[in-house]
């Protein structure tokens, strides 16, 4: 595959990962995951965890997979490459998977004295990557394992920083934000 198809599919198969976390900001506010607790003096989680955004960007994240399985055919025509349907378990994955992987992130902050909102590089733009690819991987291993090669997932961790980077300052621009990272 040349280096134009693998990053179309890479693209392709993330944005089920990749809408998740913007939906969740769109549809965010409602019940802190963690409830409040806090362990050690801090929030486990934040107020920016809620349980209404996490569903939000599940259902987003899914509604991107179906959406994208359903033209599959006709994008493939389009790009003048073959592009993957999604199972709907790994759609889910990808989805869920982005949301597990930015909760999880923000332990890590707490834990490290970070407040909300606060910049965290490296596992700010890739936190969501490994949980989305992670849950894919558990709940469609033989879609994840045909679909996710080498040069894609090397695809991913290149491209996905930029355009995390890009988006969230859009975003910011476009006051949906509060920082723009």
């Amino acid at each position: 595959m040349d280096v134009f198809g693998v990053l179309v599919t890479a693209i392709w198969v993330m944005l089920p990962a990749y809408v998740p976390n913007n939906a969740a900001v769109l549809a965010g506010g409602g019940r802190p995951i963690d409830g409040g607790r806090t362990v050690g003096g801090r929030r486990v989680l934040g107020d920016g965890k809620t349980w209404r955004g996490t569903l939000a960007g599940t259902l987003a994240g899914t509604a991107v997979a179906v959406g994208l399985s359903a033209v599959a055919g006709v994008a493939s025509g389009i790009v003048g490459r073959p592009l993957p349907e999604f199972p709907l378990l790994a759609g889910v994955g990808l989805a869920f998977g982005a949301m597990l992987g930015d909760i999880g992130a923000s332990f890590l902050k707490r834990r490290s004295g970070r407040e909300r909102g606060a910049a965290f590089p490296g596992l700010d733009q890739l936190d969501f990557v490994v949980g989305a690819l992670a849950c894919a991987f558990v709940l469609a291993p033989a879609w994840f394992v045909q679909t996710f090669t080498l040069p894609v997932l090397v695809a991913i961790l290149v491209v996905t920083p930029l355009l995390h980077v890009v988006t969230n300052v859009v975003a910011y621009v476009a006051g949906l934000k509060n920082e723009p990272w």
